[in-house]
């Protein structure tokens, strides 16, 4: 029960310009380097401190009392989130009742401050049945500002205590959230301070909306325990992640500047989402280490298979040669369908055959087109969707960004080109401390 990856449709001679034995040996030596750089100063994330688990186990009795889990989050305090959601439980698991549920929780995530998503959720939940977890690392962000006085709104307004209804997930010394479990006695789960968003899902942020809904988290950190046991061997073809971001990297310098990552599954979506968020923000810099200016960074893209065959796959064909292709691929669904025999001729080929046999040759038929048009392709399969293959994929994508971050000379754990934004949209706002005024356009292009 473990993740394959299968990297040869990154190689020649399978790909004509794919990559050569020349080609890692030009950069194994600094691989190895990120490796035992990886093993010497362990990331926090990888460190999968027992604690973890164990603080939100403290709270399973009071959990279990809830219908209904609302995380209130944003980047990685949401991503996270819907990705353990989607990947580890039926698509339809909160239509289910909550016998149906085998008695655990519906969990919904507001990670936008879209109005029209926050009322969908709140017109089907019953705030008396309901926990609201509210999860921000600084405690200061915006979006979940927001979306925490609304809640607690509604809560002041049906009578209810706060406090019964809502989990404070947050840095464990500082910020506004701290200081209100402080000041008001919140129960409160500890973002660890060495660890950012991105990299954040299996600590708390991610691990009580899992609890919440029957997903085994002892499980899910087995996975990635032995992923992260593997990412830390020289020995790159025994180390997954070295080997994702060796390709990346080689292929980033060929001008591949675009990943592309396909889920042959509607349930890795969001595993999908998880991903695009932390190659994105991690590796998208300016300046790398040395404080030169060398805009990195490889653009990840989602498709969903067999559906984007319909509208992505042209490109990919036959546009330009500048992406690589990663495929997720699961080999066991947990439900299945029969196509019946309807007596047509012309439909006979489908005919008592699986669903997922369709979708598995769709996947296959895929992966085949883009070999034979000389388009780098790699595959991850899933004997199936448990929580330690899902912690294994975390963990084995988490150790190839940092990889890739040593290899790029820059800081894969910081976020700067973030800041601007956040703090426009706090002096846009009226928040103290913070001004800007926006300059009139010189030169302004208007159609209405």
């Amino acid at each position: 029960m473990s993740l394959k990856f299968d990297f040869s449709n990154l190689f020649e001679p399978n790909i004509s310009g794919g990559l050569t034995d020349e080609d890692v040996k030009s950069v194994e030596e600094k691989v190895t380097s990120a490796v035992r750089n990886f093993v010497e100063n362990t990331p926090d994330f990888a460190k999968l401190d027992r604690s973890w688990i164990d603080s939100v186990k403290s709270l399973e009795d009071w959990i279990i009392n809830f219908d209904t889990v609302v995380v209130l989050g944003i980047g990685g305090s949401g991503l996270g989130n819907l990705a353990l959601h989607y990947s580890l439980r039926p698509l339809n698991w909160n239509e289910m009742t909550r016998e149906e549920r085998n008695g655990y929780a519906r969990v919904f995530v507001v990670d936008n401050v879209d109005p029209d998503l926050m009322s969908s959720v709140l017109d089907r939940i019953d705030p008396k049945t309901t926990l609201f977890n509210v999860i921000s690392k600084s405690g200061s962000t915006a979006e979940v500002m927001a979306t925490y006085s609304i809640a607690r709104g509604i809560l002041e307004a049906y009578g209810l205590d706060p406090r019964e209804h809502m989990l404070i997930t947050t840095d464990p010394e500082k910020g506004f959230l701290r200081k209100l479990v402080k000041e008001e006695g919140f129960r409160s789960l500890e973002v660890p301070p060495g660890v950012g968003g991105r990299f954040s899902v299996l600590t708390p942020v991610g691990l009580l909306s899992a609890m919440a809904e029957g997903i085994d988290i002892d499980e899910l950190h087995e996975g990635a325990k032995d992923a992260f046991e593997k990412s830390m061997k020289e020995n790159i073809l025994e180390n997954p992640a070295a080997m994702i971001a060796l390709t990346h990297y080689l292929y980033l310098n060929k001008g591949k500047s675009i990943s592309v990552m396909m889920a042959y599954s509607n349930r890795m979506i969001y595993l999908v989402d998880w991903y695009r968020q932390l190659w994105a923000e991690s590796l998208g810099k300016r300046y790398n280490l040395k404080g030169e200016e060398v805009f990195t960074g490889q653009t990840p893209v989602k498709a969903l298979g067999a559906t984007d065959q319909h509208s992505q796959i042209q490109l990919y064909n036959e546009g330009p040669n500048d992406k690589v292709i990663t495929f997720l691929r699961v080999e066991n669904f947990d439900r299945e369908i029969v196509i019946p025999e309807t007596g047509r001729a012309e439909l006979s080929y489908l005919a008592r055959k699986k669903l997922s046999e369709l979708l598995l040759a769709e996947q296959t038929g895929t992966e085949e087109a883009l070999r034979e048009n000389n388009r780098p392709n790699m595959r991850v399969t899933f004997d199936g969707l448990t929580p330690y293959n899902v912690g294994q994929f975390f963990a084995y994508y988490e150790a190839a960004t940092a990889f890739m971050g040593y290899l790029l000379e820059i800081n894969p754990f910081d976020q700067p080109g973030v800041e601007l934004g956040k703090k426009i949209t706090f002096a846009l706002m009226g928040r103290e401390g913070y001004t800007y005024e926006i300059k009139e356009r010189s030169k302004k292009v208007i159609v209405e």
